[in-house]
């Protein structure tokens, strides 16, 4: 009897324990799984530090955010190799920094985001400073100015915003010319795509009536598509193009800052405009209409 008794013991002893480890290690996985959430939630939030200019200097690389499908300002050539007006300062910001310049291919709309995240350390992908945008990221001082311009067939050409009624204008995601055509003109179909590759081929294509974007752009893509035409040169205010930081990002605006306006005293930005639009534009554009030395805007 008394081994019974103590056999009985043991056993629930022993049921005693396992449930006892079970339940020890479920709590150990729920913290460790709540751990996991918690650290997936705070990464969640899309922020992260910015690098510092040391920081920057120190790694060897600084990490610039532009576009590789808007000729002739960001694109990338037939050789893989990035071009145009903004990769042209990009390189001259690398070599004055000392550093290796790593180029990452930005949409319109993701722009604001991969400054948040620290994806990269300044975006240059043709960015209009807006008050809107400037909530959200620090501008540094200009260096080009631009207003929007509407692109359309010669045989069906656009000369005036009111055409466009009941019909359908292509943009470009995350653009000034969402916002301006969203707020004036709701009687105008757009129709949105997320690269400018897309805006262009659904232009080619006959998806839209017209497409519009930034008056420059759009100037140098007609020059080199015969059978289209900007119909309207300048539409909306003129607006201003500039590096963007992180917000808070003091110490690399302020270097950013004197950068250009030591850029200014060289005249460096219409040697900009010789080497990377001139050989599109021609004649057509004349560079006291679009570029901004030393961040004064004339």
């Amino acid at each position: 009897m008394k081994n019974r008794i103590k056999a009985l013991s043991l056993a629930l002893a022993l049921t005693l324990s396992v449930g006892l480890l079970a339940g020890c290690s479920s709590n150990k996985a729920a913290s460790s799984a709540a751990g996991t959430d918690a650290s997936s939630a705070a990464q969640g939030t899309g922020s992260s530090t910015a690098r510092s200019v040391d920081e920057i200097k120190k790694s060897g690389k600084v990490i610039i955010g532009v576009f590789s499908d808007k000729n002739p300002f960001g694109y990338v050539d037939a050789n893989g190799k990035y071009q145009g007006y903004d990769v042209y300062f990009a390189e001259r910001i690398a070599k004055d920094l000392g550093v290796e310049p790593e180029y990452v291919s930005l949409e319109p709309a993701s722009r604001v985001e991969y400054l948040k995240t620290g994806k990269v350390d300044i975006v240059l992908a043709n960015f209009t400073v807006t008050k809107e945008r400037a909530e959200a990221v620090d501008f540094a001082l200009p260096y080009m100015k631009v207003a929007l311009g509407v692109v359309s067939p010669e045989k069906n050409l656009i000369t005036d915003v009111k055409q466009l009624a009941g019909k359908k204008l292509i943009v470009a995601k995350g653009t000034t010319a969402e916002t301006y055509f969203t707020a004036n003109h709701p009687e105008i179909n757009l129709v949105k795509f997320d690269q400018y590759t897309e805006t262009y081929n659904a232009l080619l294509d006959g998806r839209g009536d017209a497409f519009s974007t930034d008056n420059t752009e759009v100037l140098a893509w007609a020059l080199q598509n015969p059978g289209f035409k900007v119909g309207i040169e300048s539409l909306g205010d003129v607006d201003t193009i500039a590096p963007a930081v992180q917000k808070g990002n003091k110490e690399l605006l302020d270097w950013l800052n004197e950068e250009i306006k030591t850029l200014g005293k060289e005249n460096f930005f219409h040697k900009d405009f010789e080497e990377t639009l001139k050989p599109v534009y021609g004649n057509a554009v004349a560079p006291e209409n679009l570029v901004v030395e030393g961040g004064d805007v004339k």
